[in-house]
């Protein structure tokens, strides 16, 4: 029993010598520093580099990873650009025709008709401008008064002129230039002169929150009303 321990102790620090002096290889977890250095490719070209230059060109990478992916993220997020898009000028039979082919669209309020204003000259109006609001008119019609005129009359529809004065109206600017001469001689001085303009016949049509396959559409159908135009609108 005695020779047998002996043996195996004898065994065992015989085994222990020969990994020491490495007879019997090393395991890779337990390989010296320098040697497992020399096994790796280009082990000769490491570079040792301060931490804070390390740590500098780590924020540089992640900084320029992140502002690509933010790039690349808005990209995909952009919205389509939506735009008030106008077609225009209708004669009332090409509107009801262009009314029906716009219907399976069904674009409800986003689509609106209003008449053209209109471009030609019916007439001219000497008046004084608008005074912004009833008193300011009626302080001016008094004024009036005590020049001596006494033919006028204060406007006060919703036109552009409301609250305005009118001195008389007239087929031709010659006859306006006539009546308002008259007055500067009556010591009117603000009187100024303003074509009247006859309503349009024609119609336009409005169409907001348009999209790039939306306008295409809607185009396709402006395309059989060759007397119309498509243009921006706000």
């Amino acid at each position: 029993m005695l020779k047998f321990i002996f043996w195996s102790l004898l065994a065992v620090n015989a085994a222990l010598f020969a990994y020491g002096q490495g007879y019997l290889g090393h395991f890779s977890g337990n390989e010296r520093e320098p040697e497992r250095l020399l096994k790796q490719l280009n082990a000769d070209k490491l570079v040792i580099i301060p931490a804070e230059k390390a740590n500098s060109a780590a924020a540089a990478t992640a900084a320029t990873a992140s502002a690509a992916a933010a790039a690349n993220g808005a990209a995909k997020a952009a919205p389509e650009v939506l735009a008030c898009v106008e077609i225009a000028s209708f004669v009332l039979a090409d509107a009801r025709r262009f009314e029906a082919q716009l219907a399976p669209l069904n674009l409800g309020d986003r689509q609106s008709r209003h008449n053209l204003p209109g471009t030609e000259v019916s007439g001219y109006i000497v008046h004084i401008p608008p005074q912004g609001n009833k008193e300011a008119a009626d302080k001016k019609a008094a004024e009036l008064r005590g020049l001596g005129v006494s033919n006028y009359f204060i406007m006060s529809d919703n036109s552009p002129l409301r609250w305005g004065i009118s001195l008389g109206v007239f087929k031709t600017e010659g006859a306006a230039q006539n009546q308002l001469a008259m007055l500067v001689k009556q010591g009117v001085r603000t009187a100024r002169i303003t074509p009247r303009m006859s309503g349009s016949k024609l119609l336009g049509y409005q169409f907001r929150e348009v999209d790039a396959p939306l306008k295409a559409k809607l185009e396709q159908i402006r395309a059989g009303f060759p007397n119309t135009e498509t243009r921006a609108c706000k």
